[in-house]
């Protein structure tokens, strides 16, 4: 889906288009957001602004996404997939956001993953895991309208399976799923094996060679770094142990080759 396998991950408030330049040197993809993008998301942003969180704040999201991305696509310097990550409560909005993203060649991620009690309780969020149906209706409304689609989804939610949801996202052509693994990082092996047709982008502490590998090693198809995504030392640092690994693969890969074709 993306090359280098090296993402930055959505910090609400703080990704943006600038945000996506600066780490580009490192990364192949870059989400943006989260932005709310309807009413009764904006309204719990606004909430979450009045205890001092950081959160987009705009009269029209749809604009706000389309000239972020505008942003990108003029930028100089290395092309990177990017894509956008919204908090919605009913879908209609979601076709919008995904229509400006198709015309951009960019994504749409739905935020199946914030947990704040403000977001919860108007329906977005980490409360969307609990409502595949609605989850899915969002993912097939943003694919009819042209755009790459994908979830980002948490571990360690109570009453909640990440591979049978990830298996009904591929079944709604989901193009990928974003994991933060919290402190359970062997699920991504299980969301791996659940829905082997989605691209699966492995978060949470990734910041070395270590936890870079232990990812790729579950079977990641990439990583994406959050809260140090503004740091050049921790994006490099995570670049080079992907591409090692990747190589690694590929080395391996051409070995078993010539051995099968020496028998």
């Amino acid at each position: 889906m993306f090359a280098p396998r090296v993402a930055v991950a959505s910090l609400s408030g703080e990704s943006d288009a600038d945000w996506a330049r600066a780490a580009a040197p490192y990364v192949g993809a870059a989400f943006l957001g989260g932005v709310a993008i309807d009413e009764a998301a904006q309204e719990a942003a606004e909430e979450l602004v009045a205890r001092d969180r950081s959160e987009f704040i705009t009269d029209d999201p749809t604009e706000f996404i389309d000239e972020q991305l505008a942003e990108l696509d003029a930028a100089d310097g290395p092309d990177i997939f990017a894509a956008v990550n919204v908090r919605a409560t009913t879908v209609d909005p979601i076709g919008d956001a995904a229509s400006v993203c198709a015309d951009h060649g960019a994504g749409l991620e739905i935020n199946a993953h914030c947990r704040q009690d403000e977001l919860c309780a108007v329906g977005c969020g980490e409360a969307l895991l609990r409502g595949t149906d609605r989850l899915v209706e969002y993912v097939e409304t943003a694919r009819a309208a042209g755009a790459e689609v994908g979830v980002k989804v948490r571990t360690e939610v109570e009453g909640v399976d990440l591979s049978d949801l990830a298996a009904a996202l591929a079944d709604a052509d989901a193009n990928w799923i974003h994991v933060d693994a919290m402190d359970s990082e062997a699920v991504v092996a299980d969301v791996v094996a659940a829905a082997p047709d989605l691209f699966v982008i492995a978060n949470n502490g990734v910041r070395d060679r270590e936890t870079v590998r232990e990812y790729l090693d579950y079977g990641a198809d990439a990583v994406s770094v959050g809260r140090p995504s503004d740091n050049p030392e921790v994006l490099q640092r995570v670049r080079a142990a992907t591409d090692e690994w990747f190589a690694e693969q590929a080395s391996r890969a051409d070995s078993d080759d010539e051995q099968e074709a020496t028998v």
